[in-house]
């Protein structure tokens, strides 16, 4: 009997439509020998299967099973591929775990935490892991940062983002006391924390890892080089980036940002595949930028990238996340 596998994807954020990308991605890598495979797309409460056929069915929430042709299908595997919430900051995962459902991705307590990009940074700057100056602008309470703190204590230029949610929306390169509130109204739009995080010059670059109880993976290093002035959306999505693989930095380097990426891992108790984002400053020295627990996946996105270049088969590295739940 093959397992059925849901993908699901879709969310809450503005990363909705990307999010979809990555689950066609996803479809298409999956061994449909060995798995029947299905899109489940969640919109707030709406939570429908996408049909072979082409037509859609309700999710029931009780037990996360669909109808097709007079049949109820309960899947055996969640596969989550949500940029944003609700499946990159463990609310999916709580209700998987309610339900007894195994899923892709770490656990509630990991994707809370990975999420929340001040708390991550803080939790591993205590692992010795170096980190951006940052802090933290709630909504609400805007008054108790004054322009003059954020400059005093961040400096300028510097970046300022929703602390939580794709990190690709609502971001500013702030290079003037005057840009300082604009930015912090725009992150507000996408979350009700926003992080002023100070610019570091260098270069970008991303590693993935995965494990399971037989292996421990780390691919090959990507150097990210923006078209733009920062990683933003459109070098993200539109092309407007070169994404080289493997990157242009010495052995060195590479053998420590991998053995780096392998320790987060480690110290996070992560589940299934990461990618671990990092600027290279003056001096070789590694910085984190932040942690992606459903990195994107669609044939283009770093993950595939890497898996090529790592002369492993994509196919391969899917089967390895999903048996390893069970």
């Amino acid at each position: 009997m093959k397992k059925t596998i849901a993908i699901v994807a879709g969310g809450d954020s503005s990363e909705h439509d990307v999010s979809l990308r990555s689950a066609e991605g996803i479809h298409s890598f999956l061994d449909k020998e060995r798995y029947e495979v299905y899109i489940i797309e969640i919109k707030g409460m709406t939570w429908e299967a996408h049909l072979k056929d082409g037509s859609r069915s309700n999710v029931d929430l009780n037990d996360f099973s669909f109808m097709e042709g007079g049949k109820r299908i309960r899947p055996d595997f969640s596969y989550i591929t949500i940029h944003g919430t609700p499946g990159e900051n463990g609310i999916l995962q709580g209700y998987f775990d309610l339900i007894h459902l195994p899923y892709s991705t770490s656990d509630v307590l990991v994707e809370a935490m990975t999420f929340n990009k001040f708390t991550l940074n803080q939790y591993l700057k205590g692992f010795g892991v170096s980190v951006s100056e940052s802090l933290i602008v709630r909504k609400g309470f805007e008054h108790l940062v004054t322009d003059d703190e954020i400059i005093e204590k961040i400096g300028l230029p510097c970046f300022v983002k929703p602390n939580a949610g794709g990190s690709s929306f609502g971001v500013t390169k702030v290079k003037t006391k005057e840009q300082i509130q604009p930015a912090i109204m725009k992150a507000f739009e996408e979350a009700r924390e926003v992080l002023v995080e100070a610019f570091m010059e260098g270069t970008e670059i991303t590693c993935g890892c995965y494990k399971t109880k037989e292996k421990s993976v780390v691919f090959p290093i990507t150097e990210v080089v923006s078209h733009n002035e920062y990683f933003d959306y459109k070098a993200k999505y539109d092309g407007e980036s070169d994404e080289i693989t493997p990157a242009r930095i010495s052995d060195g380097v590479r053998d420590r940002v991998q053995k780096l990426t392998s320790a987060i891992y480690d110290i996070l108790g992560a589940s299934g595949i990461i990618r671990v984002d990092y600027i290279i400053t003056e001096g070789e020295k590694i910085n984190l930028l932040e942690v992606n627990t459903t990195p994107g996946m669609t044939a283009t996105s770093f993950i595939p990238q890497q898996v090529r270049a790592a002369n492993l088969d994509i196919k391969d590295v899917m089967t390895d996340i999903i048996e390893n739940q069970f």
